[in-house]
């Protein structure tokens, strides 16, 4: 690519990245809810079965932190092709594995493959003029959101219909045809770092620890995407339980429901574009912990189906926040500069993914040991604190506004 100032990417290339991010993405979820059928076809004793996501999501912390980097350092478009074609041979593992070792490694390499979605965003930076470079990326963060949204419920009726192995083969076809598509669509674009990859890696920790708004904006994301781990830890729970008694099929039409929430990524994007990046962020976070209240202060006297529509909305509310505080974060980090941007997504989602870790983990304990409303309140409270750091950081900003 040219060092001179891009033109603004067409909407066709936007719409590709979009779609790429999501197809990709949606490969870390498929086996969330399938892994009862994956574990008794592979063997696997219930005590190990957890092993199936597990592993999914390790592949993915240590390719966000070893392989995401490469993007600025390689050529993006060789990598992500490489990256896909490394995944497709890994989903193809999983959809013929007949022991427990096949699947785990599948398992282990569609995690490691799918951070190449990690290095489209901040590719699509990379095509973007500064003045609409939010709004591309919020678009293409639209797409992966989707992706993760649409991926869960897809998985369930798929494998309902064709057995779960269906799920992987054609999640293959898709990711190898994809593969061919970015090879012949993307342009090239070549970093202009010339370090060691050893250097790279070791540049991470420097990155660090000298990047404060790094350190901040993961801070927020993590109490987020905690309360949204959370929220489809329990929630799916609580669905099937006799306070609503849904079906499998009716808790992956209620999934899909919150796919409304990814319209706020444009949204997002638009208004840091115009330089509302502060306030936007306590409003993203004000709203997470918004649709907590939603459920957690409804009377338990209301009709089932408007309980059902109160907690709906709450899980677009909560979904809107989090795809728009995900954009504002991306777009602070990616005017840093076009040498860092890799490093700096890398950094950005293996910080706050510990967030995620942290609010499933969280909710599926208090769920079982203290019930419905104690998860709400573990969620509410995640954001809540991630809120009272954008406190600090929003009178720290007028102060300095006053004193200029």
């Amino acid at each position: 690519m040219s060092s001179t100032t891009p033109e603004t990417p067409t909407r066709a290339m936007v719409f590709l990245l979009a779609g790429a991010a999501g197809i990709i993405v949606a490969n870390l979820y498929y086996a969330q809810p399938l892994v009862g059928l994956i574990s008794a076809a592979i063997g696997m004793p219930a005590s190990a079965a957890g092993l199936v996501v597990t592993l999914t999501q390790a592949g993915y912390a240590f390719g966000l932190l070893f392989v995401v980097p490469l993007g600025d350092l390689l050529e993006n478009r060789r990598l992500v092709v490489c990256g896909l074609l490394a995944t497709g041979a890994a989903l193809v593992l999983a959809a013929t594995a007949g022991s427990a070792w096949q699947f785990l490694l599948a398992a282990l390499g569609i995690g490691l493959g799918a951070v190449v979605a990690q290095v489209l965003v901040p590719f699509a930076a990379h095509l973007a003029p500064e003045a609409v470079r939010g709004r591309v990326v919020g678009q293409v963060v639209s797409g992966l959101l989707l992706g993760i949204m649409v991926a869960r419920p897809a998985a369930s009726l798929l494998a309902g219909v064709a057995g779960w192995q269906s799920v992987f083969g054609i999640a293959a076809v898709l990711v190898l045809l994809l593969a061919a598509v970015l090879r012949a669509r993307l342009p090239e674009r070549r970093p202009a770092a010339t370090l060691p990859y050893r250097a790279l890696i070791a540049s991470l920790w420097t990155v660090l620890r000298t990047t404060p708004v790094l350190r901040r904006r993961a801070l927020y994301h993590a109490g987020l995407f905690g309360a949204f781990s959370l929220f489809w830890t329990v929630a799916p729970l609580a669905l099937a339980g006799p306070a609503f008694g849904l079906s499998q099929a009716g808790i992956a039409v209620f999934a899909l429901v919150g796919m409304a929430g990814a319209v706020a990524s444009p949204i997002a994007g638009r208004l840091a574009d115009a330089g509302h990046t502060l306030p936007a962020t306590g409003a993203a976070l004000a709203l997470g912990a918004a649709s907590f209240a939603l459920p957690l202060l409804a009377p338990a006297s209301l009709p089932h189906w408007l309980a059902l529509g109160l907690l709906a909305m709450a899980a677009i509310v909560l979904d809107a926040a989090v795809a728009a505080n995900l954009v504002l974060g991306q777009r602070v980090l990616f005017a840093l500069g076009a040498d860092l941007r890799s490093r700096l997504n890398g950094l950005y989602f293996a910080l706050f993914f510990l967030g995620g870790a942290l609010g499933s983990g969280a909710g599926g304990w208090l769920y079982a040991r203290h019930g419905w409303h104690a998860a709400l309140m573990a969620g509410m409270a995640l954001p809540l604190a991630g809120l009272a750091a954008w406190v600090g950081e929003y009178l720290r900003h007028g102060a300095a506004r006053q004193a200029a």
